[in-house]
């Protein structure tokens, strides 16, 4: 199975740690041309600087005030009776005429003003900083590894040493300058070759996607990517913080709710050997320590608020500094106990564990369970999941194909007992009774998550390409007919689309609820007998040609879910009441996202999902494959997780028999 997020954010490096709100600079160029480096540290030396693009990214568009109010109200259309729309199609119009107006021409001007960004960074900073919600469940989300392909290099001991090492070259390879830089090729034999990247290289920063859309290739916003490493999101009261201190030079390990920290990186920033990385690993597994009564962990999934406040008091206690230790670690590796049984329980595995093992502020924790089943679990404010993918895959080849240590390697003969120090924290009676409250509420959230997942065997990406049918619109168009089946009705559906190909892009919303999609669902699932094979699959080829005019606009820029999200953020900023238009229960439906889908496919994923983003939805992580089509989904109660797939199954039988006449 396969599935998961997309979408990107801005950064900035810095020599000392202090905390960003959020940052506009860019990763450095790097001193990627010394030809007498050693490349043994570092994944490969591109020809091309890593951020050489960065500069030259085209400004992600706001669209026209009238684009938005007209797609804002196609989608809602499905959504409501004809009274309702009319009420809604008068408010949408007075707000495009009145302070939309002007709120919109407002953000025009403010747009012009901050080049370097894009319109969407700082609220969507804000948005994410802001949410007083615990990150778990209702934030992160996570992407397990598939297996390593040789059964040996799965043992857990060796499979996380191996990942350790991996995810430092992938530090290092970033940081120098080395890294290929992100680019979608539309047409590879020219521009994804080494005749091309010398060529490139010489082109000034300030010219070189010009370059690269020259022949019609795409680089990508990379801005993200620093904040992937020794970062942590830090509580605050009212809004968090993001913290990044490049300088940490140690790893951060838990394992039974136990912190351990050792250096995986010298003073002069060179990597420590394998096999000792590999003898720490197993120093720590065989620590007989058990778990402490009061595991910190539990804190990461609290409210923001309440989180905040008992960091202040951990604080006043003397615990500085081995927060600071936490906080600036290069990443966090939860070494678990527990074997995984199936997809099911790898889910819910990734997703929260047990909480006690866990620190879920960090940017990413890799997670690596018994019999070497790992993935990794990624707090959401400072990016999105391009970054994350791209060091999964790296990480996933680099271990894989290259790995540094192999079962005949044993552990280094080194002092690990004076090497790895556990962190213990100063707890007053109030700190523990907060950590077993925490504990309390985490469980019984937890508890309420149910998770299925179903493979559809009937067909998949190559028969949808034959029938000249977009994958991913049908896939869409499944969830609506399954919904409809079970619950009789349109809902507000999110998809994830990223706008990484403009700088300091994020994410874009495809609305696949539409006009389309309802009738071909009602004809599907109300209607059966009543329209002909022909007539379905002419539907068909409708939902394919609509759903994939949303993504492609969506991936430009030209949705409206950000536009109105960002108008309403101006006005709020301004201190103006709040426009009729976001008073409108239509808004606050189709903000209601009862299907939030995501899909993500690699050669490096076994599995991905997140929860539901409201408690009466469904979370929706999905893949189409060449043959075959995967959903890993996620329900709180009021909702049937199980009978949804069964329906999904259902109306992918009846796509693809229609298909096949």
């Amino acid at each position: 199975m396969a599935y998961l997020y997309s979408g990107h954010l801005s950064c900035t490096f810095r020599k000392s740690p202090r905390f960003f709100h959020h940052g506009a600079a860019l990763l450095p160029k790097g001193r990627a041309y010394s030809k007498d480096v050693d490349l043994s540290e570092y994944l490969h030396k591109s020809i091309v600087p890593t951020m050489h693009y960065q500069k030259s990214l085209p400004r992600l568009p706001i669209p026209k005030l009238e684009d938005t109010i007209r797609r804002y109200l196609a989608a809602q259309k499905p959504l409501l009776n004809d009274e309702q729309y009319s009420k809604t199609e008068k408010l949408a119009r007075d707000f495009q005429s009145g302070v939309g107006k002007e709120l919109h021409e407002e953000l025009l001007d403010q747009d012009k003003r901050n080049r370097h960004t894009s319109y969407i960074s700082g609220p969507w900073f804000d948005m994410y900083l802001s949410a007083r919600e615990p990150v778990v469940l209702n934030f992160n989300p996570f992407i397990s590894f598939n297996p390593d392909p040789k059964p040996e290099q799965n043992e857990q001991l060796l499979r996380a040493s191996n990942l350790v090492c991996s995810a430092i070259r992938f530090m290092k390879t970033l940081r120098a300058g080395y890294l290929e830089p992100e680019v979608f090729h539309l047409n590879p034999a020219k521009s994804d070759t080494e005749g091309f990247k010398k060529l490139i290289r010489w082109l000034p920063p300030s010219l070189s996607w010009y370059g690269a859309y020259a022949v019609n290739a795409y680089p990508l916003d990379m801005s993200q990517y620093f904040r992937l490493f020794n970062s942590t999101r830090v509580p605050r009261r009212g809004r968090d913080e993001l913290f990044t201190d490049e300088n940490g030079r140690h790893l951060l390990v838990m394992r039974k709710g136990n912190m351990y920290v050792f250096d995986v990186l010298d003073r002069n920033g060179n990597m420590v050997k394998p096999a000792e990385v590999q003898a720490h690993l197993r120093h720590i597994l065989s620590n007989s320590t058990p778990a402490p009564a009061f595991p910190l962990g539990f804190l990461t999934s609290e409210n923001r608020d309440v989180w905040a406040g008992l960091r202040e008091r951990l604080l006043k206690a003397g615990n500085g500094e081995v927060l600071h230790l936490v906080d600036s670690a290069l990443f966090c590796l939860c070494l678990d106990d527990e074997s995984m049984r199936d997809h099911v329980h790898t889910s819910h595995n990734m997703l929260h564990g047990d909480g006690c093992n866990r620190w879920f502020d960090k940017s990413f924790s890799i997670i690596v369970a018994k019999h070497g089943l790992a993935g990794i679990n990624f707090e959401h404010s400072w990016g999105d999941g391009v970054a994350v993918l791209r060091f999964f895959n790296e990480v996933f080849k680099d271990t894989t194909q290259s790995p540094l240590l192999l079962p005949r390697d044993g552990p280094a003969p080194v002092d690990s007992v004076s090497a790895v120090r556990r962190i213990e924290f100063k707890l007053d009676g109030p700190l523990q009774n907060a950590i077993q409250e925490a504990r309390e509420k985490f469980e019984a959230t937890i508890s309420q998550l149910a998770i299925g997942a179903m493979e559809f065997r009937g067909g998949g990406k190559e028969a949808l390409k034959r029938s000249k049918l977009s994958p991913d619109a049908v896939a869409q168009l499944a969830f609506q007919m399954a919904y409809l089946r079970q619950y009789g009705q349109t809902v507000a559906t999110y998809e994830s689309c990223s706008t990484a190909a403009f700088r300091h892009g994020r994410t874009e919303t495809v609305r696949p609820a539409s006009m389309h999609t309802q009738k071909c669902a009602r004809a599907f699932v109300q209607e059966p007998g009543r329209h002909s094979a022909e007539a379905l699959r002419a539907m068909l080829s409708e939902c394919s040609r609509y759903h994939g005019q949303l993504t492609r606009e969506a991936a430009m820029g030209q949705g409206f879910d950000r536009h109105l999200f960002a108008l309403r953020y101006l006005a709020s900023t301004k201190g103006l009441p709040l426009p009729t238009l976001y008073l409108d229960p239509a808004y606050a439906t189709i903000n209601h996202n009862i299907l939030s889908t995501s899909t993500l496919t690699s050669p490096a994923v076994n599995l991905g999902g997140f929860a539901p983003v409201v408690p009466d939805g469904f979370g929706v992580g999905y893949g189409v494959h060449d043959e075959w089509i995967g959903c890993n989904v996620s329900s709180y109660p009021a909702r049937d997780v199980h009978e949804f797939l069964q329906c999904i199954h259902k109306s992918l039988e009846d796509i693809f028999s229609t298909l096949e006449g």
